[in-house]
């Protein structure tokens, strides 16, 4: 038990120090498109393919309701 405690204790700063190193360098691909707007177009393109998963699944869900009820 003490040694499993004792483990935690050296893994907890080691792995907040690397997460402090992986987010020192922004990427910059983000930061141009927030420069030229095209952040948006990326948005709504992902709203839109969402929108349409989340579509296509209430329809299958009807119909899958619909094939139960008639069985």
């Amino acid at each position: 038990m003490r040694k499993a405690s004792f483990i935690t204790t050296l893994l907890i700063p080691i792995t907040a120090i690397i997460s402090k190193a992986q987010t020192a360098n922004e990427p910059e691909m983000a930061d141009t498109m927030r420069s030229n707007g095209k952040i948006y177009v990326v948005v709504l393109v992902l709203a839109t393919i969402f929108a349409g998963i989340i579509a296509y699944l209430i329809r299958i869900d009807r119909k899958i309701s619909k094939l139960e009820k008639n069985k």
